[in-house]
């Protein structure tokens, strides 16, 4: 277990990507807006967003901690693109909200709707991430290089 509080990031570096995980830090609602309708998504403070960036470089990780910002402290939706949008190519950041979080590099970024699925780079696929009590538990990222930073 690593410890995580609410005013802090943890980030999971890996070769070609980078994950940054924050706690809700106390009992919300965010949006998901898919192409169909918008879901209301009711998180209790201990549960995770996670986002997932297609790199690892100093901009790379400011782009973690400004998307993980928007959603958790200005409220921005989730967006899920449709199918076959062009924008998933050109994605570089992707956010999944919940109590565990899979990453699976099989799916297109920006598509998948169900919160529990985060697609990530071929290095984290079949990863797990999972909010327990105080901290975040990593099963499948042993390996990685993780720190934490100020939120």
């Amino acid at each position: 277990m690593i410890p995580l509080n609410s005013n802090e990031m943890l980030l999971v570096h890996g070769n070609s990507g980078t994950l940054a995980v924050v706690k809700v830090g106390k009992q919300r609602q965010f949006f998901v807006d898919t192409p169909e309708r918008e879901i209301v998504l009711a998180l209790e403070p201990e549960a995770l967003l996670v986002a997932s960036g297609f790199g690892t470089d100093e901009r790379m990780v400011n782009g973690l901690r400004c998307v993980l910002y928007m959603i958790r402290e200005v409220n921005s939706p989730l967006i899920v693109l449709p199918k076959n949008h062009p924008a998933s190519a050109r994605l570089k950041i992707v956010v999944s909200a919940g109590k565990r979080i899979v990453l699976n590099c099989d799916i297109t970024p920006g598509t998948h709707p169900e919160q529990h699925l985060l697609c990530g780079m071929k290095e984290f696929n079949g990863a797990e991430i999972l909010s327990v009590e105080g901290g975040v538990e990593l099963k499948g990222l042993e390996w990685a290089k993780c720190e934490k930073l100020s939120f």
